[in-house]
């Protein structure tokens, strides 16, 4: 925590949460508050919804519509990081953290105060955000609350912890309440936390052994985002970890975790198909696992398959003409596999650039080839500028509430900033990529990687070396606009024929809600819609069906990267824990 208190920062956001309290219970003026700039977002706390509202006169109409929450003891919390100055998306602001109650659940939230030029510079709210951080009575068993092990550790004649836990973990008497598809980040991150609020919960994947879903990924492969955004929900990296997590690492980590916390997870296990028993209010879900079909009826299914779960293979005319090996990203292994050879990568993401230079790294002759425009930014620093709260000094879950914090219209506007600084500091790259025919792209109005990856799930790269390598000509560029037809030996373009031993298809992956139509069928697919992304770029935006309830009942979406688990999980989780109790319905209320 930072040690310096300025009391004056603290006495001003005080003043404001009181008159805030006050209005919210109807005996002040709500509109005299906020900037008519402002934004309020709201998780769970008053709504038991993520919303964001912009706009004076909107937020005062959504803060009426919410009704009565009981919400009281509005405060800047003294256990947190304290009130100080800061600059949001270019705009000097009072940045507090702060705690309330309703008459459910423990919260807290973040305000940021800046100057009304038009009320004789009034400090005024530009961003307020209230989210729910517990349900009263529902606490999770941590610290205090942590359980004392007397079951197993006292009963000398009795099932011990590891007699409990084979138990546990075989749900041979029972179905679980939430059934987890998907042992990544995303599912960990949601058993964990549904695990603290004693919510019974099985994470099954298809992959033989835990940490698969990054262990069998590329033999190169790394994090490109630093360990210090990275960590798991209870559970920090030790702090002598690398800062970029080699995958095999954070594979064994995963396993560990799994230990550690206490998770029920089935390795090899496949969810077959699902279909909702409206009547009983549970899923009729088939598994497959060891060669044996096992039915389970769990009231909640969490889809923890990643962004997008199914490889995009796209037909890509000729190339059946192609006699040597095809392999989509997924299944790429190692460079040492074709060294001294010839390869040609179809795509210029991530997967794409990582897989090149590590075939060319081998010894491969390799031709990357470009299908449209591409953001590239090194890793360091440009790719780490949207992290650097995480150095600054506040504690994790200071970090992960401010981020909350900020309404995705003014994140979008922090990373155009943050994109026009990492394109003057890359700008030699830059600079010889375009002499060499790169497309570069740096997403709508300059928002950056970021929003590339909320929209869409990619369209960037990181650049660890395979830029360079494109520009002293290690790896071979073309454009795929300059491929005439494939054939038995490779890929014809206009300047002759190219040939190739192997073709890797980095071509990514289709949308979520493909994957929840093969699962829960098509009608089910269509009340859900898409997953991931935004309906539009309008200052209010949530991400579409991720972390919160949804049209089908008891059916729930969580992926992203490790800090978007670690974060989002919490509401989720309570989200589910909510409706375990009757606090709320498991389906998204019609409109």
């Amino acid at each position: 925590m930072l040690d310096f208190v300025d009391e004056t920062l603290v006495g001003a956001a005080d003043r404001w949460l009181a008159d805030f309290e006050t209005a919210l219970a109807g005996g002040g003026d709500m509109a005299a508050l906020f900037l008519d700039d402002g934004y309020w977002r709201d998780i769970l706390a008053l709504t038991w919804h993520m919303t964001t509202v912009k706009g004076v006169d909107e937020i005062g109409a959504a803060l009426a519509a919410a009704g009565d929450a009981g919400a009281t003891g509005f405060r800047v919390d003294p256990a947190r990081t304290p009130p100080r100055r800061v600059s949001r998306a270019g705009r000097e602001v009072v940045e507090a953290i702060f705690a309330f109650e309703t008459a459910t659940g423990q919260c807290d939230g973040v305000l940021r105060l800046a100057p009304d030029p038009a009320d004789a510079g009034t400090l005024k709210a530009w961003t307020l955000m209230t989210a729910l951080e517990g349900i009263k009575g529902h606490e999770e068993s941590v610290n205090g609350a942590r359980p004392k092990g007397e079951a197993y550790s006292r009963n000398f004649r009795g099932p011990n912890w590891q007699d409990q836990r084979d138990a546990e973990m075989a749900f041979a008497d029972r179905d679980p309440a939430v059934l987890v598809v998907g042992g990544g980040q995303a599912g960990l991150s949601i058993a964990a936390r549904l695990g603290q609020l004693g919510v019974d919960t099985l994470i099954v994947d298809r992959l033989p052994r835990i940490g698969d879903n990054w262990r069998t990924r590329y033999h190169a492969l790394t994090l490109h985002n630093q360990v210090q955004v990275n960590h798991l929900p209870y559970m920090p990296f030790p702090p002598g970890w690398p800062t970029y997590i080699p995958k095999d690492k954070l594979a064994g980590w995963f396993e560990a975790y799994v230990e550690a916390m206490e998770l029920n997870y089935w390795t090899g296990t496949e969810l077959v198909g699902a279909s909702y028993d409206e009547g009983a209010g549970l899923w009729d879900v088939e598994l497959k696992r060891d060669g044996e079909t096992r039915t389970m009826r769990p009231r909640h299914v969490v889809m923890a398959t990643g962004v997008s779960g199914i490889p995009h293979v796209p037909e890509i005319d000729g190339l059946e003409k192609f006699q040597g090996q095809v392999v989509h990203s997924s299944r790429y292994t190692d460079g040492e596999d074709w060294t001294g050879r010839r390869a040609i990568v179809i795509g210029t993401g991530n997967s794409g650039h990582d897989i090149a230079q590590d075939l060319a790294s081998a010894g491969a002759d390799v031709t990357l080839v470009q299908r449209s425009p591409t953001l590239v930014v090194n890793i360091e620093p440009g790719a780490q500028l949207p992290y650097t709260l995480y150095e600054e000094g506040p504690p994790l879950e200071d970090c992960d509430l401010i981020v909350t914090g900020i309404p995705h219209a003014i994140s979008r506007e922090t990373h155009i900033q943050l994109t026009a600084k990492a394109k003057e500091l890359d700008q030699p790259l830059l600079d010889g990529l375009a002499e060499k025919g790169f497309r570069l792209d740096f997403g709508d109005d300059g928002s950056g990687w970021q929003f590339k990856y909320l929209t869409r799930g990619g369209g960037y790269y990181f650049n660890v070396g395979a830029s360079d390598m494109i520009v002293d000509g290690r790896i071979r560029l073309i454009q795929f606009s300059d491929i005439q037809d494939f054939d038995a030996a490779g890929v014809v373009t206009g300047e002759g024929a190219l040939p190739a031993d192997v073709i890797v298809l980095a071509t990514g992956w289709k949308p979520q809600e493909v994957l929840v139509e093969r699962l829960f069928g098509a009608d089910v697919a269509a009340q859900v819609g898409p997953v991931w992304g935004f309906d539009e770029i309008d200052g209010t935006e949530e991400l579409r069906n991720m972390y919160l309830r949804t049209a089908q009942r008891g059916l729930w979406f969580i992926a992203g990267s490790l800090a978007q688990c670690r974060i989002n999980s919490k509401y989720l989780a309570l989200q589910i824990k909510a409706s375990e109790e009757g606090l709320i319905e498991p389906v998204l209320p019609a409109a």
